[in-house]
């Protein structure tokens, strides 16, 4: 079997025959060992204009190109292209069209491909050193590879969101991501949390969207639900049991488990005991599994009756979610509502007052089961793709590496 033929089984560089073919050993090119490939065009080819896409008989020019292609075996690949620009009467002189190397591009479309699929699992340092490229090439790869399939994106049909923050940066630096729960597909990436940090999204989303929309799952966020309230009047919003009950825990169980430990400063040891207890009474009941932490949670709400108040009440609380009936969850908040109020426990009592005037919201889960717990475990997958580039400082491609590990489940 000829080289030739031996090339066009393998697929490789339509258009163009090898017109020789040498490798050199490691240190002679390089570091690494070499093939070198020298290509010419065939005669009588097809050739297209890569503006118009229409065919063209003329060639204006020709210029040598040195490309890199898939490795050989252990040998980096390098082609002498003769690429030509072809001489189109409607476009003028442009390059011509080839499938297998982009405009201007001194990589294959396959090695091209091989980089993206690569660093969709690895840091870009770490590909870069296995294919022997440079850092910034390899990132431009990935990036055009990851707008040119994650583009822009397709909203039509989507009639429900969940909205949340994630940390960016260090020192309060926040992005905003929205998902269609259904899919569980990443629409969006924005920095910021602010109303008009996330105006683009819905701007994105057009006036039919907007009006398209029916529900909204977020956090008690005041610059979320002004926004939503005015894009998307007749949407109903959601808050979801996370991050309610994550609020009851800074807001009422450390707030009392502070003044009880400041009550008890004459009382050392008993101070101390308090004082250790935080994550303890945060965490669920049902993840306290070690033996020694569930008999000292329970000895500390059996010494303290306030926080055994606030540890029930919060239990119950929880129960709100389960509702399927907003009449009964109605009726089971009014009940929860008179207990937190007749508890005589201050933080509970202003809590249980400014989460009142969120219970349309609440209650609205009856209608629109949607948990943000969801995006939470989008913002844990986020930390880690953070963590293995050990940062972005780039928020375009770090936003479409984020919709990259998102795509939605089909259909």
């Amino acid at each position: 079997m000829s080289g030739n033929e031996c090339s066009a089984l393998l697929g490789a560089w339509e258009g163009h025959r090898v017109k020789s073919c040498g490798r050199f050993a490691a240190g002679e090119r390089g570091p690494r060992p070499v093939v070198w490939i020298e290509l010419e065009a065939i005669e009588g080819r097809a050739m297209r204009c890569s503006g118009c896409g229409e065919r063209v008989e003329q060639v204006h020019d020709t210029v040598e190109r040195r490309v890199r292609d898939l490795p050989v075996l252990d040998a980096d690949t390098w082609l002498q292209v003769p690429r030509c620009r072809v001489a189109c009467p409607r476009c003028g002189p442009k390059l011509e069209q080839l499938d297998w190397l982009a405009r201007y591009a001194r990589v294959t479309q396959r090695l091209a491909e091989s980089v993206a699929r690569l660093c969709a699992v690895l840091p870009i340092k770490h590909v870069a050193s296995f294919f022997g490229l440079g850092w910034d090439t390899v990132k431009a790869i990935d990036h055009a590879w990851l707008e040119a399939r994650w583009g822009p994106v397709d909203l039509s049909g989507v009639e429900a969101i969940l909205m949340d923050e994630f940390a960016i940066h260090k020192g309060h630096r926040y992005a905003t991501v929205v998902v269609e729960p259904g899919r569980r597909q990443v629409l969006w990436v924005g920095r910021g949390r602010s109303r008009e940090e996330v105006r683009p999204f819905f701007e994105l989303l057009g006036p039919e969207g907007c009006q398209r929309l029916q529900a909204v799952g977020m956090d008690m966020s005041a610059a979320y639900e002004q926004e939503v309230r005015e894009r998307c009047p007749q949407a109903v919003i959601v808050y979801d049991l996370f991050h309610v009950v994550a609020k009851y825990g800074r807001e009422v169980i450390d707030r009392v488990r502070v003044d009880e430990a400041n009550r008890l400063r004459h009382d050392q040891p008993a101070r101390q005991v308090i004082k250790g207890a935080r994550w303890l009474l945060l965490r669920n009941r049902k993840n306290v599994r070690r033996r020694e932490d569930r008999v000292r949670l329970q000895d500390l709400l059996r010494a303290n009756r306030a926080l055994m108040t606030v540890y029930v009440l919060k239990d119950d609380l929880k129960q709100l979610w389960k509702y399927r009936s907003s009449g009964w969850a109605r009726r089971f908040w009014k009940g929860w509502y008179r207990r937190a109020m007749s508890s005589r426990i201050e933080p509970l009592r202003r809590f249980a007052r400014k989460l009142k005037g969120y219970l349309p919201g609440i209650l609205a889960h009856c209608q629109w089961p949607l948990h943000t717990s969801l995006l939470e475990g989008i913002n844990n997958k986020i930390k880690v793709i953070k963590r293995m580039a050990y940062g972005f400082r780039d928020d375009a491609y770090f936003f479409l590496k984020i919709r990259a590990a998102f795509p939605g489940n089909p259909g």
